[in-house]
């Protein structure tokens, strides 16, 4: 049964009287199975076909409990089977006309083939194959050798990323529908580079002190710093453009 949040009020409330959600109660629902889920994720599904929550007159998103429990199969079909967007679409639209349907066998592809038939091997928490990321973001080698070129995506070693990489892949694929292309986006790299510099700067001497407590510490400490700079880098944003995002 869906559960949802409490709290909150506005745009940001939970349910309407109509038991409709917006979309941040949305989030913070995906978010008890899917903590790394983003606002920005829940859009970039919705250009993508995948749900179609309704409109209130003032343009707000308001999604109903199936449009919770449909973004769920589809961020669940993407973490535990790796698929593209187009075959989750297939399914979903096999499902709604009543069609018994088994879940896409993924194949082991070669050079050249589409990332769909790969078959990769489970990713840890914090890495994820090459073969992987194609498939969840949905994209092809010459459009992730485009990112890696301008460096929005850095592989960790030889076929290996960050898992942060599947969020940046959507983004930038979300972004890429606004006309605004990997050579646009350099300046937003730098600048996040900068950002993490100073998170750096700050908590390295925790690192590097004698205490194992104090060094563990200093992880916990980097997430804190990481969620404020984010926030703050938002809300400048906002400001520059003087806008209030639903």
């Amino acid at each position: 049964m869906l559960q949802t949040p409490s709290g909150g009020a506005g745009d940001g409330a939970a349910a309407t009287d109509t038991g409709l959600l917006s979309i941040g109660a949305v989030l913070s629902v995906l978010r008890e199975e899917f903590p790394e889920v983003t606002i920005s994720k829940i859009r970039f599904l919705e250009s993508e076909g995948l749900v179609e929550p309704r409109r209130t007159p003032s343009g707000y998103r308001k999604f109903s409990a199936e449009d919770v429990e449909r973004l769920g199969h589809v961020l669940r079909m993407q973490r535990d089977h790796y698929l593209p967007l187009k075959v989750i679409r297939e399914h979903l639209a096999a499902m709604e006309r009543g069609e018994a349907v088994p879940l896409p066998a993924l194949s082991r592809a070669g050079d050249g083939e589409d990332p769909a038939e790969c078959v990769p091997e489970k990713p840890t928490a914090a890495r994820i194959g090459r073969c992987q990321l194609l498939a969840a973001a949905g994209v092809d080698e010459q459009r992730l050798a485009e990112w890696e070129s301008y460096g929005l995506l850095v592989p960790v070693g030889d076929g290996v990323y960050d898992a942060e990489a599947v969020t940046v892949a959507g983004l930038l694929m979300e972004l890429g529908r606004y006309g605004i292309e990997p050579r646009h986006l350099r300046a937003m790299k730098a600048a996040a580079e900068r950002e993490a510099g100073l998170v750096e700067q700050v908590v390295a001497p925790l690192r590097r002190h004698r205490n194992p407590q104090t060094r563990a510490h200093a992880e916990d400490r980097t997430k804190e710093l990481a969620g404020l700079t984010m926030k703050l880098h938002a809300a400048l944003v906002r400001s520059a453009l003087g806008v209030r995002l639903p």
